[in-house]
């Protein structure tokens, strides 16, 4: 499973490294150290704070999510594969983004819960990138 520094999990919250590091050391999210000491967040913990966090906002130092040319990197929260249709959830800061693809995207692209993702929004389609 891939796990994420605390900057890269700062990006994909939309928040700043510090905000990012305070949460951490409150115990909102678990970490643990790699060998060179790094702080480290696994992708399933980062999905479901950031879950968390897109359902209650940003927190109280009022930093928001923005986007630039409708792409939102974010972080897969859940993935429903059915026989030929697939439903994946990524969530990107504080938004919550949804699209319906085949099951073969799906496998193609590798989506798990956990990993990091774009969502890219053009009119009512959501498409995905993985990097």
């Amino acid at each position: 499973m891939q796990s994420y520094t605390i900057g890269q999990a700062a990006r994909l919250l939309g928040v700043s490294p510090d905000t990012a590091r305070r949460w951490a050391d409150a115990g909102r999210v678990a970490t643990h150290r790699d060998d060179g000491g790094r702080r480290l967040i696994e992708g399933k913990d980062l999905a479901a704070f950031s879950v968390e966090v897109g359902q209650g906002g940003i927190g109280e130092d009022g930093v928001s999510y923005t986007s630039a040319r409708n792409a939102f990197p974010g972080i897969v929260t859940a993935v429903k594969v059915g026989d030929v249709a697939a439903q994946v959830e990524i969530q990107a800061g504080p938004h919550r983004l949804v699209s319906l693809l085949t099951r073969e995207a799906v496998e193609e692209l590798g989506l798990e819960v956990g990993m990091e993702a774009t969502a890219r929004v053009k009119s009512t389609s959501v498409h995905i990138d993985r990097p």
